[in-house]
């Protein structure tokens, strides 16, 4: 999986008057937590996080602070403001490359569905999976061929295994489907049915003659 390094600087003071005065001058303030260690506040310019929050792409990141201090870490909070979308706050958590952790994964789709060619709907429930890795194994992506998808067709997520690491979620959850439209037509699969039954009728045929 991809990283993106923030550029932060540590934060000595956390209350309210210091916190506005960051947010006025165009930082966003951030709490780092730790399963070993206090939590680590620090602050970083908005646009520093737009490749991270502003994408479907999952991303670990690196905070690198003044002090050269550096934590690898993965986001695990943003609060935005509810009229100016701006950011207002950012909780990371530190990640160890021995120990597991979850992440959302976003969902790519490859190939191309028969039963969307015979216009049937292809319908994604889930652009992101949570799955649970070590670090070095997280994907960038979850990967899902579509091309055997007739009409009507269903992939769970129990289809997508992998060794690398494991879905979060029941095994009946359903990845993708393709859905019967009004301008649908007959399938593929259908359309080889009606193939074979007529060749058994013209064999039957010749066969009485």
């Amino acid at each position: 999986m991809k990283s993106i390094t923030i550029n932060g600087s540590q934060r000595e003071s956390v209350g309210k008057t210091s916190t506005k005065a960051l947010r006025n001058a165009g930082q966003v303030p951030c709490v780092l937590y730790g399963a070993e260690a206090k939590p680590v506040h620090f602050s970083a310019p908005e646009l520093a996080f737009s490749k991270l929050v502003y994408t479907a792409n999952a991303h670990t990141v690196v905070i690198a602070l003044d002090n050269g201090e550096e934590f690898n870490a993965v986001m695990q909070d943003i609060q935005f403001h509810p009229v100016t979308d701006k950011i207002l706050h950012i909780d990371f958590y530190e990640i160890y490359e021995d120990r597991e952790i979850t992440m959302e994964i976003p969902v790519k789709t490859v190939g191309t569905s028969k039963g969307v060619l015979n216009g049937g709907n292809l319908r994604v429930p889930y652009r992101k999976l949570r799955v649970k890795a070590i670090p070095s194994k997280l994907p960038d992506f979850i990967e899902v061929d579509i091309t055997p998808l007739k009409i009507g067709s269903k992939l769970y997520i129990s289809q997508l295994t992998n060794e690398d690491y494991k879905f979060m979620h029941p095994d009946n959850i359903v990845v993708c489907q393709v859905r019967r439209s009004r301008l649908s037509v007959v399938g593929a699969d259908e359309d080889e049915d009606e193939t074979e039954e007529g060749e058994t009728a013209e064999n039957a045929a010749e066969a009485q003659e």
